[in-house]
């Protein structure tokens, strides 16, 4: 745990993973079917996290892929307006295009309509990663969505051995998504493969459940990633809070409630929040509740990427809050 905490303390990180394009019906509430207009902002798990760092000062390095096109265009756009580096996106042409995402700023009977046919982000390749220098960063990060096909996926478990050589922890959001996958079979194989690579694995109990091979068997399976070496493990529960797992303690945590505007963007805010936090120098506990009140302001906001919060805007929500749900 202390090389973790140290190598985070850095302040450098590289993010393997998709960067895409997000539409939201405005103005906020109304139906994708009856809208006449609509707000673009940048979109993608990865690169949500990403900007969640940037938003706390943190230096980010993001390697991924992007069609040539203008929505990638967009998306490169978007990565300098947030401070990511991209130095290593590549742009591919032929018929690869950009994910895109329609997602309704409502709760009740929510819809978001995702379009990854042909993504680009699944063509980054092993050459893409071989050109990252990784002795320049504290920490790699990803998400399990660059596992879902070929050639992104070699290339994340080429990443991961160079990351290793270079004495960079692994952090991995399991960020399970069945459309993007061949089958079930094939996703909880590769997840299981990843998983026990990884010094810190965060998930919900759906996902830990998936891997696992049934939801009640979930938590024994975050329990023994943690016996296999991660440094810590975050096992998330919705609106029962989370269990975070070390090998020196396992506690459970609230959330912050709110009015939520959407359901969408939490996963990302609480990755990006705990691990600014951790940081900072905030202990475990306290880094898993500043996570979860990330995740909260984001789903009472407009966008994942725009909604993320700055450092200062998060100490301002804690401090105004009343606290956290009892679990």
């Amino acid at each position: 745990m202390d090389s973790l905490l140290k190598a985070i303390a850095r302040r450098n990180f590289v993010i393997i993973g998709r960067a895409g394009m997000d539409f939201y019906p405005d103005p906020p509430g109304t139906r994708t079917e009856e809208a006449e207009r609509f707000v673009s902002c940048l979109g993608g798990s990865s690169a949500n996290i990403g900007v969640a760092l940037r938003r706390h000062g943190i230096n980010v390095a993001l390697v991924t892929a992007v069609s040539d096109d203008a929505i990638g265009r967009f998306c490169l756009n978007q990565l300098d307006h947030y401070g990511i580096d991209r130095r290593h996106v590549r742009s591919v042409g032929g018929e690869a295009r950009n994910s895109l995402a329609v997602v309704e700023s409502r709760v009740e009977d929510h819809q978001s309509v995702i379009y990854r046919n042909g993504a680009a982000d699944f063509q980054m390749t092993t050459k893409d990663i071989e050109a990252v220098d990784f002795s320049r960063f504290s920490a790699l990060i990803t998400t399990g969505t660059v596992l879902a096909a070929e050639p992104s996926r070699s290339a994340t478990f080429h990443a991961f051995d160079l990351a290793k050589k270079a004495g960079l922890p692994i952090l991995f959001d399991i960020d399970y998504r069945p459309y993007s996958w061949p089958s079930a079979t094939v996703a909880s194989e590769v997840y299981s493969r990843a998983g026990a690579l990884c010094d810190v694995v965060i998930g919900n109990d759906d996902e830990f459940g998936f891997m696992a091979g049934g939801k009640e068997k979930g938590l024994a399976k975050a329990r023994e990633l943690v016996r296999g070496g991660a440094a810590f493990v975050v096992y998330k529960m919705g609106e029962n809070g989370a269990i975070t797992l070390a090998s020196h303690a396992e506690f459970r945590t609230g959330i912050y409630p709110v009015e939520a505007l959407k359901p969408t963007g939490a996963g990302d805010a609480f990755m990006g929040g705990l691990i600014a936090s951790l940081a900072d120098g905030h202990d475990l506990h306290d880094a898993v509740l500043r996570g979860s009140a990330s995740a909260a302001m984001v789903v009472s906001r407009v966008g994942c990427a725009p909604a993320m919060p700055t450092t200062a805007q998060l100490e301002e929500f804690l401090s105004a809050h009343p606290g956290v749900k009892a679990t």
